[in-house]
């Protein structure tokens, strides 16, 4: 399969102009520049980071240039520490993959769909002459498989307007469900040769988001350990999942979590992508930080071992809080070996 060359071992920067609470100190605290130096001294390639549409303009639509510095910045420390950089826009006005954002609208209104394609060319303007060193992520997290033909036509009208501009740079372009793999299928086939299909994995769900409070059906006090059963991990899922989760039929019942799992996973998504000669990545995968640190070391391990089977590029979710912390103190004992199979 087609390969990403300067994109296969990165990590999110969640929380940072995304996610947050769009202040001044929030941007000039989060995330330093002694941050991008430590990502680097990991060995990573890479760093995705997750913007909101109100970082880089106002309610009406206008630039707001303060906010466009904070992308120079992360750009600048990019380059000084030798990582690439993956911009995703993870809000747009009129909608969100989070409902308790409150956005809503723009796959039924066509003003927002233009103002996005504008956000869009403002950053291929500012950004999209920098080779190899930047990539664009259109947006985050697509929910309903229902607006698939519609995200279809927007994202291809987006690219299209983007290589006016930026004729060569990556595009990144996943589909509904969250990104789910399983909607791969249903994007079009690539529009050039420069761009790349992106999906999200946090499977099995049941350990990755073990008392997660967002979860609809989780309790909160529920756990349960790496070494749980495909039968355990199956009838837990039954029982605190209300939405629609991955089989874990067809394996050993008695058997732990392994390899096995990942490799049927992925196998349709890279049959697609070898079919269109279009690179995979996974934008956000990681374990909660409800789990215990050694457990989910052993989840990166396995996920991670098929990612480079099968020649996927990935970034951990994520650096630093966000539920998934990788620097937050319940790493601190497995941090060293973590930063080895991201």
């Amino acid at each position: 399969m087609k390969r990403w060359n300067g994109y296969e071992h990165g990590v999110n920067l969640g929380g940072w102009l995304s996610q947050c609470s769009h202040t001044k100190e929030r941007y000039d605290t989060f995330i330093r520049e002694e941050d991008f130096c430590r990502i680097s001294e990991w060995g990573l390639d890479h760093v995705r980071l997750p913007i909101d549409y109100n970082l880089i303009e106002d309610k009406d639509g206008t630039p707001l240039d303060d906010g466009m510095a904070y992308i120079d910045k992360a750009v600048e420390w990019a380059e000084k520490f030798g990582l690439n950089l993956v911009l995703d826009l993870h809000k747009t006005y009129g909608f969100s993959f989070d409902d308790g954002e409150k956005e809503d609208g723009f796959f039924e209104n066509e003003a927002y769909q233009e103002r996005f394609y504008r956000l869009w060319e403002r950053l291929a303007h500012r950004f999209g002459n920098l080779g190899e060193r930047i990539a664009f992520e259109l947006l985050n997290e697509v929910t309903d498989k229902e607006v698939c033909d519609i995200w279809n036509r927007i994202s291809s009208e987006c690219i299209r307007r983007i290589r006016l501009i930026a004729p060569e740079v990556k595009i990144l372009i996943g589909g509904y469900w969250n990104n789910s793999i399983e909607a791969l299928k249903d994007l079009l086939p690539p529009y050039d040769e420069n761009i790349i299909y992106n999906f999200h994995c946090y499977e099995p769900l049941i350990f990755t988001h073990q008392g997660a409070y967002w979860v609809q059906g989780m309790d909160t006090e529920f756990r349960i350990p790496i070494e749980a059963s495909y039968r355990e991990l199956k009838k837990a899922s039954d029982n605190y999942l209300s939405q629609a989760v991955v089989s874990l039929d067809g394996f050993d019942p008695d058997k732990p979590l392994g390899p096995e799992f990942f490799e049927r996973y992925f196998s349709e998504a890279v049959r697609i992508a070898e079919e269109r000669n279009v690179s995979l990545y996974c934008g956000e995968y990681g374990v909660i930080d409800r789990a215990q640190p050694e457990e989910a070391l052993a989840w990166y391990r396995t996920i991670g071992k098929v990612f480079d089977q099968f020649g996927i590029g990935r970034a951990a979710w994520s650096y630093k809080e966000m539920d998934f912390g990788l620097i937050d103190p319940h790493m601190e004992t497995v941090i060293a070996e973590l930063v080895k199979v991201l």
